[in-house]
C-alpha cells in the first residue's frame, strides 16, 4: 500500500491550568491519515478542538504524539529542520480580512514567503508573483494594490496564493469560506478543488458546515470533546452515520425543502419522546 502523505498518531494538546481550574485536554489522542491528493474534512461544533488539531499538525501549537509528513517526524524536530519543512505545509486561515498585512501590497505579501524559503531566484520573484495571481484567478496588474482594495473573496484568493507560493504538498484550510457570502463560498471551494486536481495537493479541511464538507472531502472525521468519534469515507458517513453525535450534526443541517424539513423535525420530536 502507498504510504499516506500525512500520518497523525495519538496527537495530544493540553492547555495549562487557568483561574484555579485544572488543565484542559483540547486534543485527546487524535489519529488519522491523509493520502496524497486527498482531502480529509474535520467537522464538529465550536470548541471541539478542530482548529487546535490543525495548528498542532503544523507545529504552531505545542503537542505530543506523532505527526509525520512525507515520512518526516515533525513533533520534536529541531527548529532549523522544521523551518525547512514548512515549505511543504501551509495554512489558509478563516478570516481573509485579518490574514493579510494592511500596509503591504499584494506583491510584497506574495514575495515574502518566496524570499524566506528561497524557492525562486530573487530576479524571478516578480514573475512568480504574477504567476500566483493568475493561478488563483486574479489579474497580475492588481498586485501593486493593498488588501483594502479587494473584496473578501479576492482577499481569500490572495491568502490561497500566498499558501501556494512555495509549492506545498499539504495545506490546512481552517474554515476557509465561513467569512464569505454563499456565492463567494462556492467560487472559493471550486478554486480549492481545481488547485488540488492541478497541483496534487492534500487538504485538511476544517469546517462546521457539513454541506460544504460533503462537496470537498474524500473522507470525513467527526470531532467532539477533543476526540475523533467517527471517521469514514464521505458517502457512507453521510448515508449511514454510526455515532450519535454524527447523527446529531447531520440532523442539524437544514433541508432546502420546507415539507421535508418539517417531516424531519417531527420525526426527531417523536424520537425524543420515545426515549423519555
Amino acid at each position: 500500500m502507498t504510504e499516506p502523505l500525512l500520518r497523525v498518531r495519538d496527537l495530544r494538546v493540553t492547555f495549562p491550568a487557568r483561574h484555579g481550574r485544572g488543565t484542559v485536554p483540547a486534543v485527546d489522542g487524535v489519529s488519522f491519515d491523509i493520502a496524497a491528493g486527498q482531502t480529509l474534512g474535520l467537522v464538529g461544533e465550536s470548541g471541539s478542538g478542530k482548529t487546535t488539531t490543525g495548528r498542532a499538525i503544523l507545529q504552531l501549537q505545542p503537542a505530543s504524539g506523532s505527526v509525520q509528513l512525507l515520512g518526516q517526524e515533525l513533533v520534536g524536530m529541531p527548529r532549523r529542520a522544521l523551518r525547512a519543512m514548512r515549505r511543504h505545509m501551509q495554512f489558509v486561515l478563516q478570516n481573509p480580512y485579518s490574514s493579510l498585512h494592511p500596509r503591504m501590497t499584494v506583491a510584497r505579501i506574495l514575495a515574502e514567503p518566496l524570499a524566506l524559503h528561497r524557492t525562486v531566484p530573487r530576479a524571478h520573484i516578480a514573475e512568480r508573483v504574477a504567476e500566483l495571481m493568475t493561478l488563483v484567478g486574479l489579474d497580475p496588474a492588481m498586485a501593486s494594490r493593498y488588501p483594502h482594495a479587494f473584496s473578501g473573496g479576492q482577499r481569500q484568493r490572495i491568502v490561497i496564493a500566498r499558501a501556494l507560493a512555495v509549492h506545498p504538498d499539504f495545506v490546512v484550510c481552517d474554515e476557509p469560506v465561513s467569512a464569505l457570502d454563499v456565492r463567494t463560498q462556492t467560487q472559493i471551494v471550486d478554486l480549492l478543488q481545481s488547485l488540488q486536481q492541478r497541483l496534487g495537493l492534500s487538504y485538511l479541511f476544517i469546517a462546521h458546515d457539513l454541506a460544504i464538507v460533503r462537496e470537498v472531502a474524500h473522507h470525513v472525521a467527526v470531532m467532539h470533546g477533543g476526540r475523533i468519534v467517527e471517521i469514514n469515507a464521505t458517502a457512507p458517513l453521510y448515508a449511514t452515520p454510526t455515532h450519535p453525535y454524527t447523527r446529531t450534526l447531520l440532523n442539524a443541517v437544514p433541508i432546502p425543502d420546507p415539507a421535508r424539513q418539517r417531516a424531519r423535525l417531527a420525526e426527531q420530536d417523536d424520537e425524543r419522546a420515545s426515549t423519555k
